[in-house]
């Protein structure tokens, strides 16, 4: 692995958390840095054996979870541009989006992540990528966790009936 291009990259994953998240006091960004982070370490280390062997189980699994991301990520950025109102960046939006994927999911952008994540972990699933995997899903289901508590305080009991009413990441599963 090239050490430029790991703190080229690293040093990119900041820059966006802090301009998209942090510096507008949306703390989860702290968290989903290592998210961002560890997608971007796996496909370091996977990139080279991105199609060989394609018919082996783990990259059939791989390419599934893969093509699988490209749902939730899309129809959730489009229904937070055209239903929440976003001011200055998608994420601050002034109206709760709850139709479309978000009638079943709160979390369709990290859903996303977690696909993303585990597909590119399975083009080559050995022990450091599988540790890396992991840290990746903790890394969303703890961004989602303080997501959620920022969308309370900016939503109150409107978004606590809707956490009620909704899974974080899989529809009627979790």
């Amino acid at each position: 692995m090239n050490y430029i291009t790991v703190i080229s990259g690293t040093a990119i994953i900041i820059l966006l958390s802090w301009f998209i998240s942090i510096r507008e006091k949306r703390y989860h960004g702290i968290a989903r840095f290592f998210s961002f982070e560890s997608i971007f370490i796996l496909f370091l280390l996977n990139y080279k054996l991105w199609f060989r062997d394609p018919l082996s189980a783990h990259q059939i699994i791989s390419w599934i979870l893969l093509f699988a991301s490209i749902y939730p990520v899309t129809a959730g950025l489009l229904l937070l541009k055209r239903e929440g109102k976003p001011g200055n960046n998608f994420e601050n939006t002034t109206i709760l989006v709850k139709s479309g994927i978000y009638g079943y999911i709160r979390h369709p952008l990290y859903c996303s992540l977690l696909l993303l994540g585990t597909g590119i972990m399975f083009k080559q699933p050995g022990y450091i990528q599988i540790i890396i995997g992991a840290i990746n899903v903790f890394a969303v289901f703890f961004t989602a966790k303080i997501e959620e508590k920022e969308m309370t305080a900016r939503f109150g009991e409107q978004y606590q009936e809707y956490m009620k009413e909704t899974k974080m990441f899989i529809p009627f599963i979790f």
